[in-house]
């Protein structure tokens, strides 16, 4: 369900159960939880095979579940989200195709959104008595905005890759997403890891500023020791 393959400065994570649209099952979720935390490269880039990104939770196994399994699946997509946003690795999200629900909620998680024009994403759970549970009521409102949040959330539609760029929901449509993993790739790796915990850092505003100024200059020292 899970494949991972490393090249060069970047992991390639592939949700690869194409004939499910990628729909994650508990298992599934544990393993790209270890496939992206355990990344020992600059990049991890996440796709998905086939037509789609990924269409989420798989409901044959949401509709089997009573309510404590459910919570317990609900926890294990939370606990995946929070890998793939507290991995060491930059992660770039090549949307192409559907990215439904919990995959929505999995991109939401991952550092760079970028889309092909053949994307489309929505949370249309609401439609039929659910709503996504790995994390999107938290992360949606953060990155796109709460009016915009309740919008895309509340009316459960599905929007295409230009109107998600225009939401914020990715910051670039392109022909190839992984172009964008290998663009980021191409940058010092020291850097990238400091800007990805400083722009994630939620303290406040003093904090994150000493906080700036000093791995700032623990990186201007490490440039001067090489030199030397």
């Amino acid at each position: 369900m899970i494949e991972s393959t490393d090249e060069g400065r970047i992991r390639t994570v592939t949700l690869a159960r194409p004939d499910r649209k990628n729909a994650l099952t508990p298992a599934g979720l544990d393993d790209l939880a270890t496939a992206v935390s355990e990344a020992d490269v600059p990049v991890v880039y996440l796709r998905g095979a086939g037509d789609a990104f990924c269409a989420g939770a798989d409901l044959d196994v949401v509709d089997e579940l009573d309510r404590d399994a459910a919570a317990s699946l609900a926890r294990r997509g939370q606990e995946t989200a929070t890998a793939i946003a507290e991995a060491d690795s930059v992660v770039v999200a090549g949307i192409d195709g559907a990215a439904r629900g919990g995959g929505v909620e999995l991109a939401l998680a991952c550092d760079v959104r970028v889309a092909t024009p053949a994307a489309t994403l929505g949370e249309p759970g609401v439609t039929f008595g659910l709503f996504g549970a790995w994390g999107g009521t938290v992360r949606l409102p953060r990155i796109v905005g709460e009016g915009q949040a309740m919008d895309f959330s509340l009316s459960g539609r599905v929007v295409d890759a230009e109107e998600a760029r225009r939401i914020g929901l990715v910051s670039r449509v392109v022909a190839d997403p992984r172009a964008v993993a290998e663009e980021v790739a191409a940058n010092d790796e020291a850097a990238l890891s400091v800007l990805k915990e400083r722009l994630h850092d939620d303290a406040d505003r003093a904090t994150r500023e000493e906080r700036e100024v000093a791995a700032f200059a623990d990186l201007a020292a490490g440039r001067r020791s090489r030199k030397d």
